[in-house]
Order: C-alpha cells, then structure tokens, then sequence
C-alpha cells in the first residue's frame, strides 16, 4: 500500500510517496510538486496519481509510481483537476468527478498506460470527493458531493456501455469518504456531511447489483478524508481526519467477521 500526496498536520500539502504496508510504514519516493486531494489507484504493478491541488492550482500530471517508489510522468489530464476518485477496472484506471478550481465535473475519465485519455461516461451531477471502487464489472461510486452539498446517491458507471445509473442510495447525504470492494461488495467507510466537523465512523455495506445498503460496523474513529485499499481479505485504512481538524497517522486492518 502506497500513500501518494497529501496534507500533513499543517494542512500544508505534500510530496511524498510513503509506503505504508508491508512493514513499517517509510518514505520511499517524492512527486515532482507537493499535491494534495490526488485520485490514486494501482494498474499494471505500479500506482499512478491523477493532479491533485497545489499551492499554485491543480496540475494536469498523470504520475506512475514504482513499487520502489520511483516516479515517472505517465501523461496528462485533460484539464488540471484535484478531488477526483481514481479505481482500476479491467486493465483501465478510471478517474471519477473532480475540480478544476472553478467548475466540480461530471466527467469518467479512462486512462491506459501509453494512450490518450478518454472521456468514457458523463455522471448525472457534478462530484468531488465521492468514495468509489471497483466491483462486479462495474465502477461504484457513493456519496461525494457537487461543491455545495454532500450527496447521497449511489452509481453504477459501465464504462463500456457509456452508462450510469442511480441503484440505490446511502441512509445519509455523504463525501469525503473511502471507498473499497472486499468479496464482492462495496464498502463505504467514513466521511462527513457538508460541516466540517460531521465527521462519521460508520461503515456501509452495498449490493452492486441491487443497490441495497445496511450498516457493515465502525471505523476506531470518526474520520473523513481518509485512504482505504482492499488486500489479502482485509481493508487497509489510512489517515484521515478528525471533527477538531486533527490529521491522524494511524493505519488500520479492517476484516470481515
């Protein structure tokens, strides 16, 4: 598990390519620039990175990260954007939603490494911060919200057919949260609502085929803006942060009961 950008504790973004599973968690890379809210997911044995915001605006990069934590321009969005949602499906890594500082978009984009990138699905309403991952055949994505307020929709995106659908949505309008798939199913894990000291412990498990949600437990603390990958039967939580502002450190495995 790799840790791509960020903010630390001073709400001051940064470089760093942190390698937090397996073993104790260390540095092992740097971005070219500091960048926080980065769209991030795992394709072909590296990570890429998908802009992010910066002190000076969001960049367009698309960056590959090594498992070493080496990195390398992959290629270029569109338009420069931060808050996105990046997963992998089927040899695709998809970039969901985002901001380009004046307009929340609605945009999936399609990216493979050496090609162009491709504009795949149009969402029904513009997103930021959405959790998402990948399930089914299908890309999941709950929650997030439009740049005013938290949503609680959730979608299916087939990003073969061009389509997304609404298949249900969350007991509560939501953003900020992680997303992740474990055996089939799409967990929702933390976020808050539009305050910015609502944030949520809760834990939702959703059917990607009905869309039906129920309650699957609750994270150690009440977090948003928080990173979550599935591996080995377990979901690896990191970061995140808390309703006084605080950013956390810690890293949790979460697994099925």
């Amino acid at each position: 598990m790799l840790a791509i950008g960020g903010l630390d504790a001073r709400d001051v973004s940064v470089p760093d390519v942190v390698r937090v599973s397996p073993g104790v968690p260390r540095r092992v890379g740097a971005l070219s620039q500091a960048v926080h809210d980065v769209g991030a997911t795992g394709l072909g044995g590296r990570a890429y990175a998908f802009g992010g915001g910066s002190a000076t605006g969001p960049t367009a990069a698309i960056s590959a990260v090594s498992r070493g934590g080496r990195v390398n321009l992959a290629g270029r969005l569109p338009a420069a954007l931060s808050d996105a949602t990046a997963v992998t499906l089927a040899g695709r890594a998809y970039v969901i939603g985002g901001y380009t500082t004046t307009t929340p978009l609605r945009s999936v984009l399609a990216f493979r490494p050496g090609q162009r990138v491709l504009d795949v699905a149009t969402l029904p309403h513009p997103l930021r911060y959405a959790a998402a991952a990948a399930v089914g055949g299908r890309v999941l994505v709950a929650g997030g919200t439009n740049g005013t307020t938290a949503r609680d929709e959730i979608l299916s995106v087939d990003p073969a057919r061009h389509r997304v659908r609404v298949i249900g949505h969350l007991p509560a309008r939501l953003g900020h949260a992680a997303g992740a798939a474990l055996g089939g199913t799409f967990y929702v894990l933390g976020g808050r609502g539009d305050g910015l000291t609502s944030q949520r412990a809760a834990i939702w498990a959703v059917d990607p085929r009905s869309g039906r949600v129920w309650r699957a437990g609750r994270l150690p603390a009440a977090l948003s803006d928080l990173g979550a990958i599935a591996a080995g039967g377990r979901v690896l939580v990191a970061g995140g942060r808390d309703a006084r502002g605080t950013v956390h450190r810690e890293l949790w495995e979460l697994a099925a009961r």
